[in-house]
């Protein structure tokens, strides 16, 4: 089994991710070849006391940027959205950023 802190790389902290936090809905990026089933189990893990309600996931390509005739991709992230149940404690490293 990976670690779990190998699945789950950063929270995503924009406005739309600000949004979610009071509807217990949070942002991470995680590994580009992780399940939702292991985002879930990953997420319990880092965080006890929390119940996952739902992941859904999203894949972004990298932009294309050019350094005069060269070209290239900049890398690839995968975002998970996280709904909590309505009975989960919130995740406390969010807390004071609402």
């Amino acid at each position: 089994m990976k670690d779990p802190h190998d699945i789950i790389l950063r929270p995503v902290l924009t406005e739309k991710g600000y949004d979610g936090i009071a509807d217990k809905r949070y942002v991470f990026q995680v590994a580009i070849d992780a399940n939702k089933v292991e985002i879930r189990k990953a997420l319990e893990k880092v965080f006890p006391g929390i119940k996952v309600k739902n992941v859904n996931t999203l894949r972004t390509l990298g932009k294309i940027k050019r350094q005069g005739v060269h070209s290239g991709r900049t890398a690839e992230i995968k975002k998970a959205y996280v709904t909590l149940t309505e009975d989960s404690k919130p995740i406390e490293f969010f807390e004071g950023m609402v």
